[in-house]
């Protein structure tokens, strides 16, 4: 026998539902507020003086990634306002900027690292090195965003590896925290946004969803990266990049 849910029950999921699209919006806003506390010293504040001097290369990267921050509010906010269509509509093309984070991302990455060592910022070594971190944000990005295309039709999952997707890629505003004393509170910095988000599945789901438990576990492992940087492995694998560059 079929049952009728009672007005009272439908608005209390339209509600319920509302609280957590809006919830959505702050935690992209806080993600948001991170970025612009990391890159404020050396992007954001340089440019609202019109003082940026950044190769093309780097600021189109930067462009693209202010974009891709300002696409995932646009998309959250879109959803708490309802407007679940056209929030589906953009994600198509959604899709194909999120290819060109990876791109963009995989072309800046050895870009800064040449651009540093000939202004002798930094040794041949340490832009070696870099390589692991910028390859590592755009692995996990492009894990975590692929997966989430994967599931765009599962709503519950695929906004949980949306928002592990964007923290795959606070990993370089979070990195340039000057005040952040060590790299253990970096580390909660960084990952704070899972935190957030699983800290509100407790209160308001009872339990924490396993998307949030399994990219935050590999956000954390494959986070490690940073202490194999200038690991003789790692060198033997990025020199000969670097070489190939210079």
């Amino acid at each position: 026998m079929s049952t009728i849910a009672s007005p009272v029950a439908v608005a209390d999921r339209r509600a319920t539902s509302r609280l957590r699209s809006r919830f959505y919006v702050g935690l992209a806003a806080f993600m948001v507020a991170l970025v612009l506390v990391g890159f404020w010293p050396s992007y954001f504040g340089p440019l609202l003086r019109g003082n940026v001097t950044r190769p093309l290369v780097i600021q189109v990267h930067g462009i693209i990634f202010v974009g891709w921050m300002a696409l995932l509010v646009a998309q959250v906010v879109l959803v708490a306002r309802g407007r679940v269509d056209l929030h589906r509509r953009i994600g198509r093309l959604g899709i194909v900027y999120g290819c060109i984070v990876v791109a963009m991302g995989i072309v800046a990455g050895p870009a800064a690292s040449v651009i540093h060592i000939r202004a002798g910022d930094w040794t041949p070594d340490q832009g070696a090195g870099f390589l692991l971190t910028t390859f590592g944000d755009m692995l996990l990005f492009g894990g975590f965003f692929g997966a989430a295309i994967a599931y765009r039709r599962r709503p519950e999952i695929h906004k949980r590896l949306m928002v592990a997707a964007t923290v795959a890629l606070l990993f370089a505003a979070v990195g340039r925290m000057q005040f952040i004393a060590s790299r253990a509170l970096a580390g909660v910095i960084w990952l704070s946004p899972m935190f957030v988000g699983m800290a509100y599945d407790g209160i308001a789901r009872r339990r924490v969803h396993p998307v949030y438990l399994i990219a935050t576990a590999v956000l954390f492992l494959v986070g490690m990266r940073v202490l194999f940087t200038q690991s003789g492995i790692w060198l033997a694998i990025s020199r000969p990049i670097i070489n190939a560059l210079m």
